[in-house]
């Protein structure tokens, strides 16, 4: 048994780690946590320009790819050589919209990226996944879900909510199908953190304090906050976990 001051016991250094969504917001906070903690990482999004810059300041690889698409997927697929030893699955989107005019096109763009972007692009991580997998350090795989997929948010946020819960029950189908493969699938559920799907919200002095004071522990989630939660899952402290969805909210959901 490993002696508690064996901090090797949250090490992943050195591992291959894809993330998803990585170029800002959530994703970002993921990606540079790795890269600090010694991983080679690499990130992907949809847009040139926002990857490339990011991948060059946090010192990782980047990836052009819309994972809404089974062309976005194999691109990401093929720029990654190698076993990959830890897949976040982070790429998302949302929107908001009165029910009464909320348009049928958003159901179908985030169940597009949302959902069906984490079953492929997990899919298809297999083979590489699977090299990299033991059965005393299994390879990891860790979806980004929602608070707002555990609890009805305030926002008319219908098919986000929807879409989020669903990535809860899809990891929990993952976990079970893949536990005799040494591969471990977990949820991360954020709350409030500082990203674009949250800056309509946060950017307002008034609307940010009344957001934090609703929140147990008092406060916005900081970067490391959610990069210390998927290093937990992706390291040798994690590696008894799988089909837990682990809510990062400062006790919103008690």
């Amino acid at each position: 048994m490993a002696s508690f001051r064996d901090m090797t016991l949250f090490s992943v250094e050195g591992k291959t780690v894809v993330v998803t969504g990585g170029s800002r917001g959530i994703g970002r906070m993921i990606a540079a946590g790795f890269v600090q903690a010694g991983a080679h990482v690499h990130i992907s999004a949809r847009k040139a320009a926002e990857v490339e810059k990011t991948a060059a300041e946090l010192g990782c690889s980047s990836v052009v790819a819309d994972l809404s698409t089974p062309e976005g997927v194999e691109a990401l697929v093929s720029a990654v050589d190698g076993p990959v030893h830890v897949l976040v699955n982070n790429a998302g989107a949302t929107w908001g919209a009165p029910l009464a005019d909320y348009p049928e096109h958003a159901f179908d763009k985030l169940w597009n990226i949302n959902v069906k972007g984490v079953f492929y692009v997990t899919q298809r991580f297999l083979p590489q996944l699977r090299q990299a997998a033991g059965a005393e350090d299994p390879a990891r795989v860790i979806n980004v879900g929602s608070i707002d997929g555990i609890r009805v948010p305030e926002m008319d946020t219908f098919a986000y909510s929807s879409t989020k819960s669903a990535v809860h029950m899809l990891t929990r189908h993952l976990a079970k199908q893949l536990a005799a493969e040494h591969i471990t699938v977990n949820a991360l559920a954020p709350g409030p953190f500082e990203s674009k799907m949250m800056a309509f919200a946060l950017d307002d002095p008034a609307t940010r304090a009344a957001i934090a004071a609703s929140i147990p522990l008092g406060r916005i989630g900081h970067p490391d906050d959610m990069a210390g939660a998927a290093i937990f899952l992706a390291s040798r402290a994690g590696a008894y976990l799988t089909g837990t969805v682990i809510p990062v909210d400062g006790g919103i959901t008690c």
